[in-house]
């Protein structure tokens, strides 16, 4: 039951698009109070947040239908650019694996941008492995941390509300930006979707 209680708290926690606790910390939750195998709570927990993330996406992907034309054109015209060249799309990938930004932004973005969602999700379930490891293992080793404030902490810090605040806001000027004017891209060769 713990481990199924795990995995739709991590599943949850990512289908959020701002404001949500990070999922390290339900793992130190799971860490500190249980016994569990810390690979075990690792893994499910990065499974959990990937196949929430993979939604978020799916679901800022079916939004974008209803978005200004201008606004459509824009990210259209985004992921033209980033398609055109590869390394693009590896810069991309590697800041899913290790941006300590919240993910749930860059998920809306790629979604929104009709990017193939499969090897973001791969990059950012294999970034969380690691991280969601590191985490875990801190958690067993500092059992008497308060679990309260390391689990809120990030909901009721200011630091951590503005800068939700700021990624909402990068996320909208990410989509108000003349994508096809700034990289060059012919407006003809941005799919219509």
């Amino acid at each position: 039951m713990g481990y199924v209680t795990l995995f739709l708290l991590a599943f949850g926690v990512n289908l959020l698009p701002a404001f949500g606790p990070p999922t390290w910390s339900i793992i130190v939750l799971y860490g500190i109070n249980g016994d569990q195998p810390l690979w075990a709570l690792v893994l499910i927990g990065a499974l959990g947040a990937a196949l929430g993330r993979l939604l978020l996406a799916v679901g800022a992907r079916h939004f974008g239908k209803w978005l200004p034309q201008r606004m459509q054109s824009n990210i259209a015209a985004a992921r033209v650019a980033v398609e055109r060249r590869k390394h693009n799309v590896l810069i991309l990938l590697a800041l899913f694996v290790i941006s300590p930004l919240p993910s749930a932004q860059l998920f809306m973005a790629v979604g929104l941008a009709r990017v193939p969602l499969l090897g973001f999700t791969a990059a950012f379930f294999t970034g969380r492995l690691f991280t969601y490891a590191f985490y875990g293992w801190t958690a067993r080793k500092v059992r008497e941390t308060d679990i309260g404030e390391v689990m809120f902490a990030n909901l009721t810090s200011p630091w951590g509300i503005a800068l939700q605040v700021v990624m909402l806001g990068v996320l909208v000027a990410l989509v108000s930006i003349d994508w096809a004017r700034w990289l060059k891209v012919d407006r003809e060769d941005a799919p219509k979707d």
